[in-house]
């Protein structure tokens, strides 16, 4: 818990500048004026307590400050290690650490046991020194509860700070007024630095105006603030921002004076209820207090320093006066206070020297706050951390980050240590300029070191590293962080929010479910209201839904922003009903839904048809007092354009118009697509002219619609010039561009198609899969083959996942190709059914078929080392390529790699390898296939008799080949009229008798249904088993012979 930080030694020090007598002669309060350049060290007036013999100064660059800082910490070492915080008790002597060591006891009374041990050896002072090393608030009032309960305890006003301070930083407002009531009843007269204490703890906490009425109240006792409750009253002023009350305030001061007409206290109201706090209003408590002890006013003699004037002679007070200037821009008048202080012989310091650093660097006047550091080694004040702090972010914020990274890594080498401000002002300003690998290095080197990552640094953090796809890094970051301390609310709704704008809502689940930082806390409404976000985004409804139901049992009630995003986000899901019953709930617990939360659910009914349900919200939002806009209409007249509703679409537009609603470019668009959907181009027409003479003039959507309806009418003239004028004005998107293409290939007029494309892709319109999948399909069909295929690769390299539509392409492309149906079959069903590397075996083909044989190898391989047993079109497809390529002994590994792996050839592993073994000229391979078909060991096939024709051509047996082809033509002739004879068996004796003739005839000629197929003895003998096999069950034909 926060410490005292009043002493007796403080107070008695304080006593003594009070008690300084004024110097004469000096009764203004402002010193004479002092030009910035004053601030130059080579025209102020030289330190009297200058070094006589400094030391030889070291050549470095000129203008670079962190030379200068490393040389000025060098020149005047600081004695002992500097830290921003230390724990631990101070040592103390006699019996204080006996009591110290009693009070660590837990037990329910222990401090009180500890206390009463040693209570009668306990001076004042000693008591002072209990009070202030309570480490909480709780325990330092129950040894405040002890010490009045002592008979002997005599009160005083030391303790009283102490006990006030306390409770005043812990927020404890209720106890500060009773405990303040308590030191009016011991008679315990409240000192200037009680009056300071109070003002401070209370502008901390915010609240300004009450700080101020102890002013007042201060005044009516008749105790005139001394120069350090001054100081405090002006840094109270200065941090809410009230820079001119502070300056008027300092003025009356050096004057004598303390007005209150400026403060306004009348007006002030009451903002302590929020803080739990007693019904019985500041204002009045103070007013109440006012009276009680008024009769003692005079008593305290301070009342006859009021109308004499005075000057500051405190270094503290300097410093504040010359932030309180700079921070309200007043940049002459701090120059003037900082040359009053080299006059008047106040000392400086290093917090001197820093604030001025900072109002002249702030202000641009960077070379001014570098002048300052050569002032600061003259002077023998070495630069302390909060220095290097100051130049490291006004380096950044010059977007010199390199010298900032210098100047933090300097603090380390000349002895001193990073604080806290340190390491998130560096981590701020990279992560600001997405310097992901700095980051990295300061992470990294905090944890080496064994420092804890401030919370407050953790979101941006973990922000850039989601960014740059680091998400285990992140999750490793944040787990390592909570081990250390929880974290606040605040930070987990960041954090939080990051997780869900990436769509990770597990990762934002685990934030939300972390343990709190006060022991049953409940949850804050913006947790729950980034978590139903996070569902939303991974569009989880019932998991947001249920978050809802659990909130609300969980003690934390929803506001206005849990059902707004709710009732939004299931309308975006598409669950109209679910996010109407939220609607209604939302408006019985008394809060108001936007206009944008009704718009939501009726845009949601509107897409979905229902534009009954919309109107009806339309009803409940007027009823809710709630005016619908544009995009409330926008949505209706859309909703009726695209079931073709015209009639109505255009009386919501008239209505809208009557509710001095002007139609923005969306509605007018959809009155646009009403027209089309009517085929009423007169109407469109009209709309579209309206829309030109509008002030931005016609939008691309308008265009498209246009071009669109053009389109479904084929008028290519008016089409072509609303698109031209689009490429002129330099508007068409991937949607123009598309709609032309369709146009021009539905017309025929494939070159003009071509071109669009071309021009397309010129333009840089490529950027989704749609637009790919267009020109892709323009190219396939105008048989560009190759040119498809490398807009495939460009559109994977740019990690654009190849979509169904993509495929619909592909499997065009291959069958252009010259891909056998069975091949581009297999391949399909293979991918529909989801096998496992599918998508990369279509792609390995096409880039194979079209020769881009590096594209297709590297595929290859991928699909060959893949860890999971492969299907047969696998291998079917590694099998292709390499034989495209040329490789046919590769291939023929592949298939025995196929055997191997138990895994039986198909009816496209023998088309593969049929053209393997005739690039190769294996004939007994070719003949092997060939047997296996005719004997119908194979399934027949139109491609697979096509595949052993070339084979056999390719090894010069064209005299084979020429037998399968008519092989083949049997096939197909029998095939053709197999499903349309009865189903009669062919008898032994019909065969016996075809054999029979084909030994005398030279050809036989069947006369099936009124046709004649004409076949030689030799085609008859060759095919007689698969032309029995496939006739078999039909009607046995007629059959006439010739001889030559």
């Amino acid at each position: 818990m926060l410490l005292s930080n009043c002493s007796s030694s403080r107070e008695l020090r304080n006593e003594r500048v009070r008690q300084r007598p004024t110097i004469p002669g000096r009764t203004a309060c402002k010193p004479p004026a002092t030009p910035l350049y004053a601030i130059n060290p080579r025209v102020l007036p030289p330190n009297p307590q200058k070094r006589t013999n400094p030391q030889p100064q070291t050549s470095v660059p000129a203008g670079f400050v962190g030379s200068k800082l490393e040389r000025q910490s060098k020149a005047a070492p600081l004695h002992g290690k500097v830290s921003s915080f230390s724990s631990g008790k101070r040592k103390y002597g006699g019996v204080l650490p006996k009591i110290f060591k009693a009070l660590e006891s837990e037990d329910e009374g222990g401090i009180e046991r500890g206390l009463a041990l040693f209570w009668d050896d306990l001076s004042p002072k000693e008591q002072t020194v209990i009070l202030k090393e309570q480490g909480s608030c709780e325990r330092l009032i129950r040894v405040w509860d002890f010490f009045r309960a002592q008979e002997d305890y005599v009160p005083n006003v030391i303790h009283y700070n102490v006990v006030l301070r306390a409770l005043g930083k812990a927020q404890r407002w209720d106890q500060l007024r009773r405990c303040w009531i308590e030191m009016a009843k011991d008679g315990v007269i409240p000192s200037n630095n009680t009056y300071g204490m109070l003002v401070d703890v209370y502008g901390k906490a915010g609240l300004v105006k009450e700080a101020l009425l102890w002013i007042k109240h201060m005044k009516m006792r008749g105790v005139f603030p001394d120069e350090v409750t001054m100081n405090t009253i002006i840094r109270v002023l200065k941090d809410s921002g009230e820079f001119d009350r502070a300056d008027k305030f300092y003025k009356n001061w050096c004057d004598g004076r303390v007005e209150f007409d400026e403060l306004e206290l009348d007006a002030m109201v009451d903002s302590i209820d929020g803080y739990g706090a007693s019904p019985i209003s500041y204002k009045q408590f103070l007013s109440t207090e006012l009276f009680k002890t008024g009769g003692r006013m005079r008593e305290l003699g301070t009342i006859d320093e009021e109308f004499s004037s005075r000057k500051p002679q405190l270094t503290s007070t300097f410093n504040t006066l010359i932030d309180l200037y700079g921070k309200a821009g007043r940049l002459q008048d701090a120059a003037d206070v900082f040359g009053e202080m080299l006059r008047s012989g106040v000392a400086i310091d290093v917090i001197t020297f820093n604030t001025m650093i900072f109002t002249c660097g702030s202000h641009g006047l960077l070379s001014e706050a570098e002048a300052l550091l050569d002032e600061m080694e003259k002077r023998g004040i070495s630069p302390d951390t909060k220095t290097y702090n100051i130049f490291m972010s006004l380096y950044a914020d010059a977007g010199k980050i390199e010298a900032a990274l210098d100047c933090y890594r300097k603090i380390r080498k000349v002895g001193l240590f990073p604080d806290v401000v340190t390491h998130r002002a560096i981590i701020h300003k990279l992560c600001e300029k997405n310097m992901v690998d700095g980051v990295v290095g300061i992470v990294e080197e905090m944890q080496n070191y064994g420092i804890q990552i401030d919370e407050h640094s953790l979101p941006a953090i973990v922000k850039i590293y989601m960014d740059q796809g680091m998400i285990n890094d992140a999750k490793v970051l944040i787990t390592g962080v909570v081990k250390d301390y929880s974290l606040s609310s605040r930070i987990r709704v960041a954090l939080m929010d990051i997780f869900a704008d990436k769509g990770l809502w597990a990762e934002a689940e685990n934030i939300f479910v972390m343990k709190s930082d006060s022991i049953g806390q409940k949850k804050d409404v913006q947790e729950y209201n980034v978590m139903i976000k996070a569902y939303g985004k991974a569009r989880l409804y019932e998991k947001a839904v249920s978050l809802h139901k659990n909130m609300k049992n969980q003690g934390t009630w929803p506001d206005e922003c849990t059902y707004n995003s709710l009732i939004q986000m299931l309308a975006g899901g598409e669950l109209p009903e679910e996010a109407r019953g939220f609607l209604n709930e939302m408006q019985k617990v008394g809060y108001r839904p936007q206009c944008r939360t009704f718009s939501a659910v009726i845009a949601c009914y509107a897409r979905l048809g229902q534009l009954a349900d919309a109107i009806d919200v339309l009803n409940e939002m007027e009823k809710a007092g709630v005016k619908a806009n544009e995009v409330v209409y926008g949505s209706l007249i859309n909703g009726f354009a695209e079931i073709g509703k015209a009639e109505e679409a255009l009386q919501y537009f008239q209505w809208m118009e009557e509710c001095h609603i002007p139609a923005n470019k969306v509605v007018l668009t959809s009155l646009i697509k009403a027209y089309s959907k009517l085929g009423c181009i007169e109407g469109a027409k009209s709309i579209y002219q309206r829309m030109m003479h509008m002030e931005d003039g016609v939008d691309v959507v308008a265009s498209n619609s246009m071009i669109n309806l053009y389109a479904d009418l084929g008028m290519i003239s008016e089409a072509k010039l609303i698109f031209d004028g689009l490429i002129e004005k330099n508007l068409a998107d991937s949607v123009s561009f598309a709609t032309m293409m369709f146009l021009y290939k539905s017309m025929g007029m494939l070159d003009e198609a071509i071109e669009v494309a071309e021009e397309m892709k010129q333009a840089g319109l490529l950027k989704d899969c749609a637009s790919y999948n267009k020109v892709m399909a323009c190219y396939a069909t105008n048989g560009q083959l190759l040119e498809c295929a490398e807009l495939l690769y460009e559109m994977i390299s740019r990690k654009l996942l190849p979509d169904k539509g993509t495929f619909k392409v592909l499997y065009t492309l291959l069958k252009k190709g010259g891909l056998p149906i069975e091949a581009v079959n297999q391949l399909e069903s293979s991918y529909q059914e989801g096998r496992p590397y599918a998508r990369q075996a279509i792609i390995s083909s096409v880039y194979a078929m079209v020769g881009l044989s590096d594209f297709a190898r590297e595929s290859c391989e991928v699909l060959l080392r893949a860890e999971v047993p492969l299907d047969s079109f696998i291998y079917n497809v590694c099998i292709y390529v390499d034989f495209t390529l040329g490789e046919v002994d590769r291939a023929l590994n592949t298939y025995m790699k196929m055997q191997d792996d138990g895994v039986g050839p198909d009816l496209v592993t023998y088309i593969n390898l049929v053209n393997c073994y005739g690039k190769a000229g294996i004939v007994e391979g070719v003949r092997r296939i060939h047997s296996q078909l005719k004997f119908k060991e194979i399934e027949l096939c139109e491609s697979l008799f096509r595949a052993v024709s070339e084979a056999y051509r390719a090894a010069n047996r064209h005299e084979l080949a020429e037998l399968v082809t008519k092989e083949m033509n049997l096939f197909l002739d029998a095939e053709q009229y197999s499903e349309s004879e009865a189903e009669t068996d062919y008898s032994d004796n019909y065969w016996a008798l075809v054999s029979y003739l084909c030994s005398y005839a030279s050809s036989i000629i069947f006369k099936p249904r009124g046709r004649s197929l004409t076949y030689s003895a030799s085609d008859i003998f060759g095919a007689s088993q698969g032309c029995r096999d496939k006739m078999q069950g039909r009607r046995e034909p007629a059959i006439l012979c010739s001889h030559s």
